[in-house]
């Protein structure tokens, strides 16, 4: 017993309870003792499991870049607008005793190309009728005129027989050598005047390379009675495309001509059991090719043409022609556009900014010299 009172000291305290405050003196002792000691420790934890030791996440390899989507061409221009720009060049062409074919010629190129688009930007031509009339000239002064005097002189003089089929023989063979010189001539020039986003197109092939290809294809296509056609066509595909630049960028080429042999050998077969059909299905098939073996830097160009799709296109632009006497000649040719480019896909990274201008100078001599000999290359 607590003789003071632990609380507010009073003496003496003679029971459990202070006498001044009230407190029970046992139970704020044991209080004033649990306080001193503080609180109860709690139980030991078990042991936390020790953590791993830190690594570096291993790089994760990046996703690869999404191909860019195929490319198209494509053609805006219609029937209608291109029949009427063909009445008034034929006026005016009438109007003028011929000199304005020329310029007709040239609006309707420019046309043709300023319609066709690629992504979004359109095509552009350079060229002037001015350019045509003057290669006109200059292809009648250098080359026609010759010919013409072989021709004529021999019959004026009364050359002997065998003096004039000689010189006959010799003039038809400037002729021939006309042909692949108006060729080269005609992509050389219309390349150099056409453009894409500022940028011109050339064409830095050499004449005499591609006549002694065309004279030694020709001989050889006829000595083995058509079996070499498929591999002088490949060739001479070979030589437009891969002498064919965009800027500083040059297309390639990358085609052989015994892969045509066998379905050139098979439409020959069949074209007389299918009444010519088979035909087509070659066509469609050279078409498929030449488009897969040709790259622009990076990205190759593709055709999936079928035999089916041009033998449509074709016989259909032919009864179309026959039954309006040529006054559907826009509508066809608009028609062709269509289809080609429908088929006709760029695929891979273009790379477009390694182009850099480089254009190149060309003549219109081989565009009139072409014109003249029929042996056009492309539209217009």
């Amino acid at each position: 017993m607590a003789d003071t009172c632990p609380r507010c000291g009073h003496r003496p305290v003679d029971a459990d309870r202070c006498p001044r405050c009230g407190v029970v003196v046992p139970a704020f002792v044991a209080a004033l003792a649990a306080l001193r000691r503080g609180p109860p420790r709690p139980p030991a934890a078990a042991a936390a499991p020790a953590a791993p030791p830190f690594r570096v996440p291993a790089p994760q390899p990046s996703p690869a870049p999404a191909a860019p989507a195929p490319r198209r061409l494509v053609f805006h221009g219609s029937g209608g607008t291109l029949f009427g720009l063909q009445v008034v060049n034929a006026l005016l062409t009438l109007a003028t005793l011929g000199v304005y074919y020329f310029w007709a010629r040239t609006r309707v190129r420019a046309y043709l190309l300023g319609q066709t688009a690629l992504e979004g930007d359109r095509l552009a031509y350079h060229g002037t009728g001015g350019e045509l009339l003057r290669g006109f000239l200059r292809g009648v002064a250098v080359f026609f005129v010759p010919v013409g005097l072989f021709t004529i002189l021999p019959e004026v003089w009364g050359a002997p027989e065998e003096v004039r089929a000689a010189l006959g023989m010799l003039g038809s063979a400037l002729v021939l050598l006309l042909v692949p010189i108006a060729m080269v001539g005609a992509r050389r020039y219309r390349l150099s005047r056409t453009s894409w986003r500022g940028i011109r197109f050339s064409f830095r092939g050499r004449v005499r390379d591609f006549v002694g290809l065309f004279v030694v294809g020709g001989i050889l296509t006829a000595l083995t009675l058509g079996l070499y056609y498929p591999l002088f066509i490949t060739q001479r595909q070979a030589f437009m495309v891969s002498n064919t630049w965009f800027g500083s960028v040059k297309f390639d080429f990358d085609g052989r001509g015994r892969d045509l042999l066998r379905p050139f050998l098979l439409a020959v077969l069949l074209f007389v059991p299918t009444l010519g059909l088979s035909w087509f299905w070659f066509v469609a098939g050279r078409h498929r090719y030449f488009a897969d073996h040709t790259r622009f830097g990076g990205a190759r160009f593709r055709s999936t043409v079928t035999g089916g799709a041009q033998a449509r296109l074709t016989l259909g632009n032919t009864v179309a022609l026959v039954a309006t006497l040529g006054l559907a000649w826009p509508w066809t040719l608009v028609r062709w556009l269509h289809f080609t480019f429908r088929y006709l896909t760029l695929e891979g990274p273009l790379e477009l900014e390694t182009v850099e201008q480089d254009a190149r100078g060309a003549r219109a001599t081989g565009e009139a010299l072409a014109g003249i000999l029929d042996a056009d290359l492309g539209f217009g």
